[in-house]
């Protein structure tokens, strides 16, 4: 029986177990604390959801603070680098590909009712916490950059106004997109962000350079 416990499958067994453990437990934690934010969020709610023990938890976490930086990095910003890093990555028209990510922006209602989750912590805990804010900033600055070095790309093929400062488009593009988030989620109206959403793509267009504006 005891060769039995320590064989290769009952360990690959034990560790897809525990892997599992520690994935409810994220995503448990991140529908928490997108839910109540991350001061208000509870522990035993988050057990409730994941379906585990308080040992486990802290088996896996050493802290509510641990488990806090380990949605932000593992939940939050394959997120935001799912949704606006992996989408410009080697595109024909950059406009057309930013234009494409702004569209994608979910408007349904419960959407525009929680926010954005990156949002959400940054302006709850960056004035709180060195580590959220530091995590935080990690996804910003990716998504600024992705942002920036799609538009110098197309730059370089003339798609895209030799006028524009990439990294500074960078900047008001994510400041419109999480300030409409945040006028939108005050108003608790899918109108402000879907107005939003024209009005940043009206402004991307502007971005083309002369001979391709006729396209998008």
């Amino acid at each position: 029986m005891l060769a039995a416990r320590n064989s290769p499958k009952h360990r690959a067994t034990r560790l897809r177990d525990s892997e599992r453990t520690r994935e409810r437990l994220l995503q448990a934690a991140s529908r928490e604390i997108y839910r109540s934010g991350y001061q208000s969020a509870s522990l035993d709610t988050i057990l409730a959801l994941a379906g585990v023990t308080k040992g486990a938890l802290y088996y896996h976490f050493e802290s509510k603070e641990a488990l806090g930086h380990a949605v932000v990095k593992e939940i939050i910003a394959p997120d935001v680098h799912g949704k606006w890093v992996r989408p410009l990555q080697s595109v024909k028209d950059p406009i057309d590909a930013l234009i494409g990510a702004v569209q994608r922006i979910p408007v349904r209602p419960a959407d525009v009712r929680g926010g954005c989750q990156l949002n959400n912590l940054a302006q709850e805990m960056s004035p709180l916490d060195a580590g959220f804010r530091k995590r935080l900033a990690i996804i910003f600055d990716a998504w600024r950059d992705a942002v920036a070095s799609t538009l110098r790309e197309g730059q370089t093929h003339g798609s895209v106004r030799r006028d524009v400062e990439p990294a500074d488009a960078a900047g008001l593009l994510i400041a419109m997109v999480e300030g409409y988030g945040s006028l939108a989620k005050n108003a608790q109206d899918p109108k402000v962000m879907k107005a939003g959403i024209r009005n940043i793509v009206g402004w991307l267009r502007s971005l083309r350079a002369p001979g391709n504006r006729r396209r998008g």
